[in-house]
């Protein structure tokens, strides 16, 4: 296992937890993202209770509409999702910079190295969840295991809302009474073909030694001897497009007020300046942002849409966020949030208009 801590976070019914958290209304009732019945439209998510009629993912937004008569279906709101995600992104990076995004709502993180709770990943899962509960309003589930195939079963094990910790001494006995068709890679068609084979599950895939596996599935065979011990060595992949451009500073005597805050403002946008000349075609500076740590270690990120990015609106930043806590500073953070150029890819072509 190499000593690795893997997190993986997975917001809950993503979609709609940010619309019903924006509008309450929804809430309580079958309801589901997605395209029209009318026009061939695909649902995207749903939440609870729309999944308690059978309604999910993927599925034609008329056959949801016959499991769940009274299901509402909203239309997607991506700008929405995609604020959301830059906020739950902001907070796994005062964790770890070794983040893999899967989705907006879903990523791997590497905690081996994070210095935060003592180097426990359980209490670094617990408080991102406590966290993106706090600042966003939707919960999420988290599983924290040795390796990325069992952090990401990990966090279904007690969806929605839950936490699940699977430590290195329990993961041969957790894998043993694993059920094939949970193993990653693992689709329909190979697990009917493992049933045919009376293999149920990882202790009677175990009984299988690996040449017999490569006889049978092929390249996959290696794959499935290693998943049955719980062996998986990928490395959490980290995105390398950026969210954001920031410039900061930790005083080495804190900052006592926010008029000495003010006064070092102008130095640290002269340095985002250049940082911004060197910044790469393909990303258009978006919305300013100011991070500010307290001498107790608390923080604060505040962020204006629509807002200039010149001395003036940085200053009511500033301002607005040393409020939050009004108390001696130690960093000072400036940024600005990047629009990437290159990623054109909406997957609008899941919701027929």
């Amino acid at each position: 296992m190499s000593g690795r801590k893997i997190v993986h976070v997975d917001c809950d019914c993503f979609y709609a937890a940010i619309e019903m958290r924006d509008d309450p209304r929804l809430a309580r009732q079958p309801l589901a993202v997605g395209g029209s019945p009318d026009r061939r439209g695909v649902i995207a998510t749903c939440n609870y209770e729309a999944r308690a009629y059978g309604v999910r993912s993927a599925m034609s937004s008329r056959h949801a509409l016959k499991l769940c008569p009274d299901l509402l279906i909203v239309k997607p709101r991506f700008d929405a999702y995609r604020a959301a995600s830059r906020e739950i992104h902001r907070i796994f990076r005062d964790y770890t910079e070794r983040i893999e995004p899967l989705s907006l709502d879903e990523a791997y993180l590497d905690v081996s190295a994070s210095p935060h709770f003592s180097g426990s990943a359980t209490r670094i899962a617990a408080d991102i969840r406590r966290r993106i509960w706090q600042e966003l309003h939707i919960t999420v589930s988290a599983g924290v295991a040795p390796n990325k195939f069992l952090a990401k079963i990990a966090s279904d094990w007690r969806k929605p809302n839950g936490l699940f910790v699977i430590t290195p001494g329990e993961v041969d006995a957790f894998v043993a009474d694993l059920p094939v068709s949970k193993l990653h890679g693992v689709g329909k068609v190979t697990a009917d073909k493992l049933g045919r084979l009376g293999i149920r599950n990882c202790a009677e895939l175990r009984e299988w030694d690996r040449l017999a596996l490569v006889r049978e599935f092929g390249s996959f065979g290696e794959r499935l001897w290693q998943l049955a011990r719980g062996i998986d060595e990928r490395p959490v992949q980290v995105d390398s497009r950026r969210q954001s451009l920031s410039v900061e500073h930790t005083y080495d005597v804190d900052l006592p007020d926010l008029s000495a805050c003010l006064e070092r403002l102008p130095l640290l946008l002269e340095e985002l300046d250049g940082r911004l000349e060197r910044l790469d075609r393909s990303y258009r500076p978006d919305k300013p942002f100011v991070k500010v740590k307290f001498h107790d270690f608390t923080q604060t990120t505040l962020e204006q849409a629509g807002a200039g990015r010149d001395l003036d609106s940085y200053r009511l930043l500033l301002g607005a966020a040393f409020a939050r806590g009004a108390k001696p500073v130690r960093l000072l953070g400036v940024g600005v949030r990047l629009i990437d150029l290159q990623d054109r890819h909406e997957q609008l072509e899941l919701f027929a208009r």
